[in-house]
């Protein structure tokens, strides 16, 4: 039977989210349950196109992302796939109707990565687009479950609470992309010259996304409100740590919470849950 196959592509996303990340695995687990599974299947996705240009050294990767992308409109037409990130990824994407416009933006971002490059506003604009902003979209998709005026309401802070979550990611990675990737994703950045300056303007920079994202999080549907909230408090408590820091500090490791902060972080989020105070 195909359900068995279905409900075994769905576990190998999940086990992909377990593995990679702890922290929108813990999301994901305060998400209603009916909407955990297809939230799996979309991170594992994502995922699995991020490892082929971030991961796989000494193989072709523009190769291996062409084949990817072309396997993944096969699946979405097919309704099947025999990869099976793929095959529980299409029916995410067929059964929510997600535009397939946003899959094209997301691959465009993972195809700008197989490049060394500077990014000029533009392009890191175009890249944050296409790698989290489009991605909140997907998922925003699977919440509104249909509800199309919600879904339009609710875009603009989902694009946002994106955006606060990447570039969060692109600092506490800071070092790892410089000197592991050739990659610089903050604009008219001269690495040679970061000091404390440029990361307290990229610091506010977040600090806005952040503040507008809380606003949509308040008003999200009640099956994952609580869920984002807990990922939402998890990247508060990342970006905490790194403002703690001087610029020299996040050039010399990557920037993590421990787990038991973790659960601290989580048991905090939901007694402000349950007092409706977030």
């Amino acid at each position: 039977m195909k359900q068995l196959f279905d409900d075994a592509s769905v576990h190998c996303s999940k086990l992909i989210t377990r593995k990679y990340s702890t922290s929108f695995s813990i999301g994901i687990f305060f998400l209603h349950k009916s909407i955990r599974n297809p939230i799996y299947s979309l991170y594992g996705f994502v995922r699995l196109a991020d490892e082929i240009v971030d991961s796989f050294h000494g193989f072709d990767k523009k190769t291996l992302l062409e084949e990817f992308k072309k396997e993944t409109f096969t699946a979405i037409e097919r309704g099947i796939s025999l990869n099976p990130v793929l095959n529980s990824f299409q029916e995410v994407v067929n059964h929510y109707q997600i535009d397939h416009a946003l899959i094209v933006q997301f691959l465009k971002s993972m195809e700008m990565d197989l490049q060394k490059q500077d990014y000029s506003q533009n392009t890191y604009e175009e890249y944050i687009l296409g790698s989290a902003e489009v991605v909140g979209l997907m998922c925003l998709k699977v919440f509104t479950n249909g509800d199309e005026q919600e879904y339009q309401r609710l875009k603009p802070t989902a694009m946002k609470l994106g955006v606060a979550f990447q570039k969060i990611n692109f600092l506490r990675d800071l070092r790892a992309d410089y000197f592991d990737l050739g990659r610089v994703y903050f604009p008219n950045i001269d690495m040679n010259q970061f000091g404390e300056k440029e990361k307290q303007a990229i610091e506010m920079d977040i600090q806005k996304d952040f503040d507008d994202a809380l606003v949509g999080i308040r008003q999200l549907p009640f099956n994952s409100r609580f869920g984002v909230y807990v990922s939402y408090i998890y990247y508060c408590g990342l970006f905490k740590k790194i403002k703690s820091l001087n610029n020299l500090d996040i050039m010399k490791k990557r920037i993590r919470i421990s787990n038991s902060k973790k659960m601290l972080l989580v048991f905090n989020s939901y007694v402000k849950y349950r007092l409706n105070i977030i």
